[in-house]
């Protein structure tokens, strides 16, 4: 059952929005999706975006005439269109026009301004004030002149044929009648119509009903009984009857009616109807039904969401948070104070203060059954069955929030922190860690109070205070509301929602994919959903997304949003109040909005969600920026840049329907192409292709039935196989060429490099053999030359004659030992030797006798010398002994010694 006519939408398009004339003759759907229009000022394709006009300045098709006065679509699929100048065109169903033209055909040149197609496939003219025309499938052409007494010449632009195969024709002087034996008659006194203008209409199934006056008859065989009959409105001008079976009925100056379950409907009287006359009704194959009227183009369409306004009985449009209580009755809070709505959907005001409707910012309901209500300018009141039976005044600022615990007590969020009323005494809770300034959330979740404010959130459980440490850094300021969803608590703040689980936050914001910053409620459903209020819509995740966004499973959440489009009464969320959103008892989610009170049937979201896909078509295709005409099997030139344009056929947001695109021969999956209408191609490589395009809605699944085009792009000249075989031979002969080329400079240098290197060969080995004889030379002179070394370090430090210490040597340790003996605290004694008569000896023997005897002295004090004793000439006959070590006891037994030795040798050099 489709949903009450106040709820639906309601487009409007005008010359403003692309329309060539404000005037719709004429309303058809051909079953590749398109819509088409005939307006006085040319045909008028229309693709849920764009309109396309077709005129007589078009190229393809260039039509007759302008003005166009009917459409039939045929069972074939191909339209029918007919103008002010009594040509006909067709176009078949792959897209090609033909025209036949009155002059060249013989018919009457006025406008054609209905038509009807026959089961033997004839096709019926109205030719307004002239007669009936009946064009043949072999193209033979009749024409009907009325008898008298028959007002043919005041037909009226509605033709109907029968499954009997009785043409019924429209009149301004009453019904017409065409009977299967060719017999035209006046029906309307036989059939017991009103007089003056009727008209019939084929509905969908079959039935041809008729309109007349106020009435509305059922043709039933030879009868037609009245079926309806709605005075004061006027003339009706067109019919419709949709899917469901509810009749809709177009009028000549009082708008559109709609007859079905819910009895006769209306559009609100706020909703832009259609004004003058509707000339034509369409359902299409979406279920939207679109009207043809003098003042331009009209859609109702049944939408998402539902709504609640001050039409509707509200108090004031601006709502701020809504409740549900036990009985399942709904209670509005807002600017204009408080309302109530019935279980039989009646709204009705409570009064709250008598003389003032105080504006109404949060709501509570008690275990006991009662309404809390937190109302601006510090107010609360306590309501039990609609009435005031509690009020208290006085509270810090605009009470914005207003919770009940588990033990009975009222939390009331105010400017100065939360506050405790328990049995009508309220008193500030002396909690270290409580909130001081302004609350903006209550909630009471897991037998604990979570407290939303400036200073981020907080909870109260068992006494004490817990923070919630939200990001310091472009962190959330301001908590809007909790909600507890399993074991986790969600919040919505400034800053997108955070999820509280086991006391760990996670955060899904901006950089996770919501679409903004700012959310005020999280609601989940029953179907799990998660509908999430904000400034700018309705959102829609599931949960299951969120928990893993959350942690960490995924990285950004898909979401999709909804707002006007979806019937929503105003995408302007409102926060700082609660609830601002709630789950009903029937599974519904409600919201507070900026208009009205706006609501979304989950179980209906999920029919919208499996709605029928778009169906994708090409539009146009640019060759290098130009457009070009195209087909399958097209054969398009190499390096070009090809741009191909296409559409989802819906007209249910257009807007928001998503493509994804496949070139078979490149790519080896689907591309996402989002929303982007548009593909482009640059510098293809030779070979066949197949262009696939897919399109879907926001929350559905993928069109099965692709847009397709074949085609093929032609090799450039160097890309051609004989050119290519041919560069190939060119490159291998000169490969070739090159390759002998370097084999012969290869060998001259080869040659070269051999002489070359026997040159440098004997070159070295003539400075290989000087270097070993100067190698040899170097040898021999570094061993003169070491032993020279040798012998000067020995001279510097040996007596030459006796081979004892010297001079030098001698000073050098007594310095060195004595140090050591007075660093040790040792004896050291030191014995100086004379050689006497030594000069006799030089003087009677010679200096070479004297040597020798200065020899033998050396070796005589050597061998009396302890391994640490050092015995040394110290002059030409003087010798000196140091005696490490040695006390003076242990000198004189040395020199003791030294004399018997020397006065025992008789024999001095001979």
């Amino acid at each position: 059952m489709p949903g009450p006519l106040h709820d639906y939408a309601i487009d409007h398009w005008t010359s403003r929005e692309g329309l060539p004339h404000n005037s719709i003759r004429d309303l058809a759907q051909t079953p590749d999706g398109y819509l088409w229009l005939a307006t006085w000022e040319g045909l008028v394709r229309y693709d849920g975006l764009e309109f396309v006009v077709y005129d007589r300045s078009t190229l393809d098709p260039a039509l007759p005439d302008n003005g166009v006065g009917s459409l039939y679509v045929d069972p074939a699929g191909a339209l029918w269109l007919s103008d002010s100048r009594g040509n006909l065109g067709r176009r078949d169903a792959e897209g090609a026009f033909r025209f036949w033209t009155s002059a060249d055909r013989g018919w009457p040149q006025v406008l054609i301004h209905a038509m009807a197609m026959d089961a033997q496939g004839r096709l019926w003219l109205l030719f307004e004030g002239r007669g009936l025309g009946c064009l043949h499938p072999d193209g033979r052409f009749e024409f009907f002149e009325a008898p008298a007494g028959v007002p043919l010449p005041l037909s009226y632009p509605h033709m109907a044929i029968g499954d009997d195969g009785r043409l019924w024709i429209g009149g301004m002087g009453g019904l017409v009648v065409r009977d299967t034996d060719g017999t035209l008659r006046a029906a309307s006194s036989v059939l017991g119509l009103a007089s003056g203008l009727a008209w019939p209409y084929r509905a969908p199934d079959g039935t041809i009903w008729l309109v007349a006056g106020d009435s509305v008859h059922r043709v039933e065989g030879t009868r037609a009984p009245r079926v309806h009959r709605i005075p004061g409105q006027g003339d009706f001008t067109a019919m419709l009857q949709d899917r469901q079976g509810d009749l809709w009925l177009g009028s000549e100056s009082r708008g559109l009616l709609r007859i079905g379950a819910r009895g006769i409907e209306a559009p609100p009287a706020d909703a832009a109807r259609p004004s003058g006359r509707i000339v034509q009704l369409l359902e299409d194959v979406e279920g939207s039904v679109w009207a043809g009227a003098n003042g331009g183009l009209f859609r109702f369409r049944e939408t998402l969401f539902t709504r609640l306004l001050a039409r509707d009985g509200l108090s004031g449009d601006y709502v701020r948070a809504l409740i549900e209580d036990d009985a399942g009755r709904l209670w509005i809070g807002g600017s204009g104070g408080l309302d109530r709505q019935g279980l039989d959907g009646r709204l009705q005001p409570v009064v709250l203060q008598p003389g003032v409707a105080p504006s109404v910012l949060s709501l509570a309901l008690g275990a006991d059954g009662d309404l809390w209500v937190g109302a601006y300018g510090g107010r609360v009141f306590r309501l039990r069955d609609g009435r005031v039976v509690a009020r208290h005044e006085g509270f810090p600022g605009h009470i914005r929030a207003i919770e009940t615990d588990g033990d009975g007590a009222v939390w009331i969020a105010t400017h100065s922190g939360p506050l405790r009323l328990v049995d009508g005494r309220v008193s500030t809770p002396r909690i270290p860690g409580l909130p001081t300034g302004l609350v903006t959330s209550l909630a009471w979740v897991d037998d604990a109070l979570w407290i939303g404010s400036v200073e981020g959130a907080s909870v109260l459980q068992d006494g004490r205070v817990r923070h919630v440490a939200l990001p310091p850094v472009d962190g959330a300021r301001t908590v809007f509301a909790f909600q507890g969803i399993g074991d986790a608590v969600w919040l919505a703040t400034d800053r997108g929602l955070y999820r509280e689980r086991d006391g760990v936050l996670a955060h899904v914001g901006l950089d996770q994919g919501m679409p903004v910053d700012t959310v005020f409620q999280i609601v989940p459903d029953r179907l799990g959903n998660a509908w999430i209020t904000s400034n700018r819509g309705m959102l829609r995740a599931r949960m299951d997304d969120l928990d893993a966004v959350a942690d960490g499973r995924r990285a950004r959440i898909a979401l999709e949003r909804y707002d006007e489009i979806d019937g929503m009464s105003n995408a302007q969320g409102n926060g700082s109040s609660s609830p601002s959103a709630i789950l009903r008892r029937d599974g519904s989610v409600w919201m507070a909005t900026a208009r009205g009170v706006s609501a979304v049937d989950p179980e209906r979201w999920r029919t919208f969600s499996t709605r029928r896909p778009p169906k994708p078509r090409i539009e146009s295709v640019r060759i290098d920026g130009i457009p070009s005409p195209w087909r399958d099997d097209d054969r398009l030139p190499g390096g070009t840049r090809l741009s191909v344009s296409y559409v989802g056929l819906s007209f249910l947001m257009s807007e928001r329907i998503r493509f994804r695109t496949r070139l078979d021969g490149l790519d080896a999956d689907w591309i996402e192409r989002g929303r982007q209408r548009s593909v482009d191609f640059v510098g293809l490589p030779p070979g066949d292709y197949v262009l696939r395009i897919a399109a879907a809605h926001p929350d559905g699944g993928w069109s099965s039935d692709e847009a397709e085009w074949r085609f093929a792009v032609a090799p450039l000249w160097w890309q051609r196989r004989s050119v290519q075989a041919l560069g190939v031979a060119l490159f291998l002969l000169v490969l070739a060429l090159v390759y002998r080329g370097r084999i012969y400079r290869y060998r001259t240098a080869n040659d070269r490099l051999s002489q070359l290197v026997d040159d440098r060969t004997r070159a070295l080995q003539r400075q290989t053999e000087q270097l070993i004889e100067a190698d040899n030379e170097k040898t021999e002179l570094l061993g003169r030359l070491r032993m020279q070394a040798e012998t000067f370090e020995r001279e510097a430090y040996e007596d030459a004659l006796t081979a004892l210490p010297n001079r030098r040597s001698f000073d050098a340790a007594l310095v060195r030992e004595f140090a050591r003996a007075q660093r040790r605290r040792q004896p050291l004694c030191l014995m100086v030797l004379d050689v006497d008569r030594f000069k006799a000896i030089n003087d009677m023997h010679s200096h070479a006798v004297g040597d020798e005897v200065l020899r033998q002295v050396g070796v005589l004090l050597a061998g009396a010398c302890r391994a640490s004793d050092i015995a040394a000439r110290i002059g030409g006959e003087e010798f000196a002994m140091i005696l490490v070590d040695a006390s003076r006891e242990d000198a004189h037994v040395v020199y003791a010694r030294l004399r018997e030795t020397f006065a025992g040798k008789h024999d001095w050099g001979g």
